[in-house]
């Protein structure tokens, strides 16, 4: 599926809701669904930075194609990897650094986060995206 219907999906499913409340609660329960992290990868080179709480994320490349999994201390930070998971899952490197992940913006998800967690996401974004730039050049070079 491409990365702009899973975004679709994504702005479908919080349209659903009319509170933020009840979008905080749906954040926390898609967390619980987060592909889970390797305990081996939990180390520091796997932890974004700019996160208030503890954020790690790993990401192997396989078929032309990138996979992450990730882990967080807080469940609305884990919420929040996890739809940025389910949107980069199973995409090339180009397609991750061509999205615009414009569902954030109409599902007004950084307008509702506090200051540090919208830096957060900033930076889990900015994590990802720099993957797919790693590997988009490691692949050039092979």
């Amino acid at each position: 599926m491409k990365i702009q219907e899973i975004e679709e999906q994504i702005i479908n499913e919080f349209a659903n809701f009319d509170e933020w409340l009840d979008k905080y609660s749906y954040l926390i329960e898609l967390g619980k669904d987060c592909p889970a992290i390797d305990e081996r990868d939990k180390t520091e080179s796997n932890l974004i930075k700019g996160c208030q709480s503890r954020v790690w994320l790993s990401c192997h490349f396989e078929d032309g194609k990138l996979h992450f999994a990730a882990d967080s201390d807080a469940v609305i930070t884990k919420g929040i990897i996890t739809l940025l998971i389910r949107t980069f899952d199973g995409q090339t490197p180009q397609d991750i650094l061509d999205a615009d992940l414009h569902f954030i913006d109409v599902i007004g998800l950084k307008e509702h986060l506090s200051p540090t967690r919208s830096n957060g996401l900033t930076s889990m974004i900015k994590q990802i995206k720099m993957y797919a730039l790693a590997y988009k050049l490691k692949n050039q070079n092979e």
